[in-house]
């Protein structure tokens, strides 16, 4: 368990968070529902390119919070998840550069 991981258990085991898994997906829809309405006030519906609005680094914190709760109570080893899919993205992303024809979309000269 990383550090990170392990204060999250402890904040929750002292605050009585535990929940089942379930529950937490509902809390983390509603961390989300924050999160994505803090992007739309920010760029009025769109209209405005986003700039990260005063509470934004707290809503995203709160979300990702949620989600190593929900990896703790689920019994997910989330930093070696994240590793992994880490480093099949960056695979893939290698591969689709290798057989991506030479001049797509354009000659690099």
């Amino acid at each position: 368990m990383t550090d990170l991981a392990q204060t999250v258990a402890q904040s929750a085991d002292s605050a009585g968070l535990h929940a089942t898994v379930p529950a937490l997906l509902i809390e983390l829809q509603t961390e989300l529902g924050a999160l994505a309405a803090s992007a739309t006030a920010a760029t009025e519906r769109g209209r405005r390119p986003f700039r990260p609005p005063p509470e934004w680094a707290s809503r995203l914190a709160g979300l990702a919070y949620g989600v190593y709760l929900l990896a703790d109570q689920s019994g997910v080893d989330l930093e070696s998840e994240i590793r992994s899919v880490a480093t099949a993205t960056e695979r893939s992303a290698a591969s689709r550069r290798m057989d991506a024809p030479p001049d797509w979309p354009f000659s690099a000269h």
